[in-house]
């Protein structure tokens, strides 16, 4: 996944986090819409001025904007937590029972 896209998707699911459409991060962005749409989809990216725009309005911190691992697909995501549980074998029993509540 390139840069672009995957601050794209950041910024996207950071604004539904906040329960905010397009139209109003753009307003408090001060850019048209459609030029968020385009940062949300990684067809464009943003100045440093807007940048700044967009942290301020999300209220997150800069680093939060580039913690992208987790948008990576599933089979990914997988392979990862299978190494991370053959790291630490004594971790999967806690593991399952936090996944287990999550799933039911």
């Amino acid at each position: 996944m390139n840069i672009k896209k995957s601050i794209g998707k950041r910024i996207k699911e950071l604004r539904k986090i906040r329960h905010m459409s397009q139209e109003q991060l753009a307003e408090l962005v001060d850019i048209n819409q459609n030029a968020l749409s385009y940062i949300e989809t990684g067809e464009n990216f943003f100045s440093a001025e807007t940048l700044e725009k967009l942290i301020n309005a999300l209220q997150i911190d800069p680093s939060e904007l580039f913690e992208v691992k987790h948008l990576q697909n599933n089979e990914k995501l997988l392979e990862k937590i299978v190494q991370m549980l053959r790291e630490n074998p004594d971790k999967i029993k806690d593991i399952y029972k936090i996944t287990r509540s999550l799933v039911q």
